[in-house]
């Protein structure tokens, strides 16, 4: 007897994927990964893995990448707190995580370990996305932390005549402009955030680094006013995804970028790693716009989560 072998007939890889890190059990991460899963007729899975205070050591980290191997892991999604911790335990770096100092995808090849940074490429695809691939004159990103490194590689890497890095913590900007500074196309500079007036005045556009804009942090990280209409202003905020920031920058006829495209190609970067398949980003885009909108309607999606192993 002859087996059919048609397309409908191929049994789709099974893919198991984790994200690990501090809070994440409410991830929209998850459901975008296995929404997309479907869309390739796959045996999607992807967990939550929570981690409680105390979780970050070597040790711990350790453990947990031994787990997932040994439980048929096809790769794991990385955040805080161990996006760095995480580096000595693999075998190999992507140049996206080499150049940041930091990992937010990682993926098994039998015995190795390799670990890729799809923050700094969804950043970039997403500001090539919203302003085009152009010359920028003056770009002022505001902070300097775990999201502002992966932001600051990905403009350094663009045609950025100047990039100013303002932060809380002058010695903070001034470490993440000397680990760019050697890649950048064109001038890397740091400000204090009270200098950040002068800055602007010149501007051809701002980046929104910092947690303010998020529920949790409602508000700006700089006034308003400071904005001109011949700006152009992002924020990686997602959630919600027309923060306050955004809605000041329309009210003054700046071009805008959501903290979404970011969201979705560094999603989809990591699809595109963990299975070789191509995503489909408008789709995905298309998903996480409406898993945004449930969540602020009250309908947020559902992901079984994952215990550590201690």
């Amino acid at each position: 007897m002859t087996v059919p072998t048609s397309a409908a007939m191929v049994r789709r890889p099974a893919v198991l994927i984790g994200l690990i890190g501090e809070g994440v059990t409410p991830s929209l991460t998850p459901p975008m990964h296995e929404l997309e899963g479907a869309r390739h007729s796959m045996n999607y899975v992807y967990r939550t893995i929570d981690l409680g205070r105390g979780d970050n050591t070597p040790e711990y980290v350790s453990q947990l990448l031994w787990s997932a191997r040994r439980m048929g892991f096809t790769g794991l999604n990385i955040t805080h707190p161990i996006k760095q911790a995480v580096i000595k335990h693999l075998d190999e770096l992507a140049p996206s995580a080499r150049t940041v100092g930091a990992v937010n995808t990682v993926v098994f090849d039998g015995e190795r370990m390799t670990g890729h940074n799809t923050d700094v490429t969804g950043f970039g695809a997403a500001f090539d996305d919203a302003f085009g691939i152009v010359a920028h004159g003056r770009v002022v990103l505001v902070g300097a932390g775990g999201a502002g490194a992966a932001v600051a590689s990905a403009l350094a890497a663009r045609q950025v005549r100047e990039l100013v890095i303002v932060d809380v913590e002058r010695e903070r900007a001034e470490g993440l402009a000397a680990s760019v500074r050697p890649a950048a196309h064109g001038q890397v500079s740091t400000a204090a955030l009270d200098e950040l007036p002068g800055w602007l005045q010149d501007a051809d556009g701002v980046v929104n680094a910092t947690p303010w804009g998020m529920a949790a942090h409602p508000g700006t990280a700089f006034d308003l006013e400071l904005l001109t209409p011949n700006m152009f202003v992002a924020d990686i905020v997602y959630r919600p995804a027309e923060t306050a920031l955004l809605e000041g920058a329309k009210a003054r006829g700046c071009r805008t970028m959501s903290g979404l495209g970011m969201a979705m190609h560094q999603a989809a970067d990591a699809f595109e790693i963990f299975t070789g398949e191509s995503a489909d980003r408008r789709a995905m885009l298309a998903d996480l716009e409406t898993l945004v909108a449930d969540e602020a309607a009250g309908h947020p999606a559902h992901v079984a989560p994952m215990r550590g192993t201690n």
